[in-house]
């Protein structure tokens, strides 16, 4: 089982999602950003920092130090489910390859197929493949 498969199954038993995760071979950080219906609480920070130290210790998983957080408002998008659910919000992404000599698109969601992302790009509905994309943020709505 991987680290990441572990984090999943444990958050998602605690009522949470993992959104992302980063391990600093470097610095030993293991850097954790969660979600949940309604958003995250420090509460929440800590109550899922505390069970995770003790989860790690168990499964023997090497790391300097935790860090639990909410993914922020510029919430990365990782999976077609994201895309799904934010649909209508925008979204900034970067491609690994160029579509038409483009790599970035800025955009609204109009939702995802079992591949592609459609997006409205300035009134131009753009197909992305999501094989493709290298990174997907929300843009803030402030």
């Amino acid at each position: 089982m991987t680290i990441e498969t572990l984090l999943e199954t444990t958050l998602g038993g605690m009522g949470f999602e993992l959104v992302d995760m980063s391990m600093s071979a470097k610095s030993g950080l293991l850097r954790i950003f969660i979600d949940k219906e309604g958003g995250i609480t420090l509460d929440d920070c800590v109550a899922v920092s505390n069970h995770l130290s003790n989860l790690l210790a168990v499964e023997n998983i090497a790391y300097e130090h935790l860090e639990v957080s909410s993914p922020g408002l510029d919430r990365p998008l990782k999976k077609l489910a994201d895309f799904e659910r934010y649909a209508g919000e925008k979204v900034q992404m970067k491609m690994r390859m160029a579509i038409a000599g483009q790599r970035r698109f800025a955009g609204v969601i109009r939702g995802a197929t079992a591949t592609q992302i459609k997006l409205d790009v300035d009134g131009q509905t753009v197909m992305l493949d999501f094989s493709n994309m290298d990174t997907a943020r929300l843009i803030p709505n402030l």
